[in-house]
C-alpha cells in the first residue's frame, strides 16, 4: 500500500477520560486497517476564558503552552514517548468542531469520545460530536468512557423504556 493511498483515522482529543478511551480505541482500529493516525487536539483561545474572568489572564502564548502541554500528556499516556510510527499529533487553533469536520475531508473515519452514558442522545452530545455526525466528510464513531463503541445493535439510553 503506498502512503498516496493508506487510509487516515483522526481522533479528536480533550481533557476527559472519554477523549483517552477515543484514542486508544482509535489506535487499535488504525493498527487493525495498517492506517495512519492523526490525532488532533483544537484550541480555541477565544473560548478558553470566560467573559467574567479575573482580570489577569494568560497570554496567547501560554494557553498556546497549557494546549500544547495537555496533548503531550494525552498521547504520552496512552503510546508513552515518542509516539509509534505512523501516529501525527496535530495542535490546531481554531473552534474545535470546525477543526475535526475540516479534518475529516480526506479521512476514513473520525473517533470521538462521549463522557455522558447517554452516548446518541444528541442535546447530551457536545457541539464537536454533534457537528461531526452532521458534517463529517466521513463515518465517526463515538466512544464512551469505557473504551467501548456502540455495537450495530445498541440503542440510546433514552430509547431503552420506548
Amino acid at each position: 500500500m503506498t502512503e498516496t493511498s493508506r487510509q487516515r483515522v483522526l481522533v479528536g482529543l480533550s481533557r476527559s477520560a472519554a477523549s483517552q478511551a477515543a484514542l486508544r480505541w482509535a489506535a487499535e482500529e488504525a493498527r487493525l486497517r495498517g492506517a495512519t493516525l492523526h490525532v488532533v487536539w483544537a484550541w480555541d483561545p477565544e473560548r478558553s476564558v470566560a467573559p467574567y474572568a479575573p482580570s489577569h489572564l494568560p497570554s496567547r502564548a501560554e494557553e498556546r503552552a497549557a494546549a500544547r502541554q495537555s496533548l503531550t500528556a494525552a498521547v504520552r499516556a496512552v503510546f508513552g514517548d515518542p509516539a509509534p510510527a505512523g501516529v501525527v499529533v496535530e495542535l490546531a487553533e481554531g473552534v474545535p468542531e470546525r477543526v475535526i469536520v475540516d479534518r475529516s475531508a480526506g479521512a476514513d473515519l473520525v473517533v470521538l469520545g462521549l463522557s455522558n452514558p447517554a452516548w446518541l442522545v444528541m442535546p447530551s452530545a457536545g457541539p464537536v460530536i454533534r457537528a461531526c455526525l452532521e458534517h463529517a466528510a466521513c463515518a465517526v464513531v463515538v466512544v464512551g468512557a469505557t473504551g467501548r463503541a456502540p455495537a450495530p445493535g445498541d440503542r440510546p439510553l433514552a430509547d431503552a423504556a420506548v
